[in-house]
């Protein structure tokens, strides 16, 4: 597939575990093209004039690395943001909010005694950042997302917004792991255990670590922003799919819109 007028640009990476996390992107999208690859559907097209791949990873790190790897190795993209829903862990993240992450960590990792908890053997680091530039940029199209707007109309991020008085865009670590976090004493267990390793990690999820170390391998730019859907408590599974429906594939679009608008403006 050609692109219009850009087609020499590589495009960028719109990733997502769940298929109702990028419907409305889905629907803008320009020039829609399928290409079934790896297993996966993956959509290709254009957005606000920006080459784009819309990729569905499913759920899990294992998932979450082929896919990454398939965007890079069979579509060429220059960069990869994810966007998705996360439990909060930080103390200050309530449901609503959104937190971009400016690194990762696979919290259920631990090949010791042969390497420190948590540090990912041969690599020398528990951690893998986000792209300094992308991840600045992917803050500010979520800030702007939730920042007020009386005209704001419609079912888009702003309008979702309003279900939650005075949501806030958060930056830090967000914790990987093959575990749906759904228990008050399991929460406070892994806050604690990160914190006695020195990492306050503001969410938890199951994807972002292992896109963060495929992208490493590769030298490809990543960022992912995460709105959190629950406190991954005794509460996390309730209503789970109607607030992915209602406000978190709202708010990845108004984000994802932002982005595009800011990335033309570099």
């Amino acid at each position: 597939m050609s692109f219009p007028s850009s087609d020499h640009v590589r495009p960028t990476a719109i990733l997502s575990a769940l298929l109702a996390e990028q419907r409305g992107l889905m629907e803008l999208l320009e020039q829609p093209l399928k290409v079934s690859h790896a297993g996966r559907d993956f959509w290709q097209g254009t957005l606000h004039g920006h080459p784009v791949v819309l990729g569905l990873c499913k759920i899990g790190k294992v998932a979450a690395a082929t896919t990454a790897t398939a965007l890079i190795e069979r579509f060429g993209v220059q960069r990869i943001v994810f966007t998705g829903v996360a439990g909060g862990l930080g103390a200050a993240v309530r449901v609503g909010d959104v937190v971009v992450a400016t690194d990762f960590l696979q919290h259920d990792l631990d090949a010791s005694p042969l390497f420190a908890r948590y540090e990912v053997p041969l690599y020398g680091r528990t951690r893998f950042a986000g792209d300094p530039a992308l991840t600045a940029l992917l803050f500010s199209a979520a800030s702007r997302m939730l920042a007020p707007q009386p005209a704001a109309t419609g079912l888009n991020g702003q309008g979702a917004a309003r279900q939650f008085a005075g949501a806030r865009v958060h930056q830090g670590l967000i914790a990987s792991g093959d575990r749906f976090v759904s228990g008050a004493g399991e929460s406070r267990h892994l806050r604690q255990g990160l914190a006695d390793a020195g990492h306050e990690a503001l969410a938890v999820e199951m994807e972002g670590a292992a896109v963060a170390q495929v992208c490493l391998d590769y030298g490809v730019p990543f960022a992912a922003v995460r709105t959190i859907s629950d406190r991954a408590d005794d509460d996390a599974h309730v209503d789970f799919a109607q607030f992915v429906d209602e406000v978190a594939s709202h708010y990845a679009h108004e984000i994802i819109e932002n982005l595009l608008d800011l990335l033309s403006k570099k």
